[in-house]
């Protein structure tokens, strides 16, 4: 018997494996969900090609795919290679336009290649750069959640946001925004979902707030 629940992929940010999404629960009678991890990309590897090699991983046909940060860019590429559903933008941009002022500067000058990513087993430094706040009272959180710390890996992963392009925004996708993100300011933001007092981490701290409106926001 075919299962006709909804299948809802779930992609985390940078760094970060699929225990951020641990307070997310959608209800099982109408959501089938999947968790995916990142794998370290290949030398030279384009985040088109990784998006290729990311959907290998999708079993299901028209999916929701639902990235945070990083991950909610490259869902976006996914879902220029598959058909989905709806496509789920979490704390991140939907156009490069919406880049803060720090990455496109980054973008002209290298300055992102002179970070101290060589550093990233320093927990607190890599929290800074997945999750733009200083984590020292739940840094033993933060050290379960931010666990994929090659050094390679991070370095292309800040290379592909900083110099990542996109003029078409898909049809399907919703953007899901914190009025407080301190990677992607709201500022930069437009036609968006604004969560109150929402910060990059909010798929963390507001699971509640995405358990309540997901379903609504799928079926819409």
């Amino acid at each position: 018997m075919k299962d006709s629940r909804t299948p809802v992929y779930l992609m985390p940010g940078m760094a970060a494996n699929p225990s951020i999404f641990d307070g997310i629960n959608l209800p099982e009678e109408q959501f089938l969900i999947t968790k995916l991890e990142w794998h370290i990309p290949q030398k030279g590897v384009s985040l088109e090609t990784y998006a290729k090699q990311m959907c290998e991983k999708i079993e299901h046909e028209s999916p929701v795919l639902l990235g945070v940060s990083f991950g909610g860019l490259l869902v976006q590429e996914m879902a220029k290679q598959i058909k989905t559903k709806k496509v789920i933008a979490v704390s991140c941009v939907k156009s490069h336009e919406e880049l803060p002022k720090r990455m496109l500067f980054a973008k002209y000058t290298k300055a992102h290649k002179l970070l101290p990513t060589g550093l990233v087993t320093n927990v607190e430094l890599l929290a800074k750069y997945a999750f733009g706040e200083t984590v020292t009272k739940r840094l033993h959180l933060y050290e379960q959640y931010l666990s994929v710390r090659d050094k390679y890996y991070i370095d292309w992963s800040i290379d592909q946001i900083v110099n990542w392009k996109q003029d078409l925004i898909p049809k399907n996708l919703i953007h899901i925004h914190g009025e407080k993100d301190a990677v992607f300011p709201i500022s930069n933001i437009k036609n968006c979902i604004k969560v109150k007092n929402g910060t990059h981490t909010m798929i963390i701290h507001r699971a509640k707030w995405f358990n309540e409106h997901l379903p609504t926001l799928i079926f819409e």
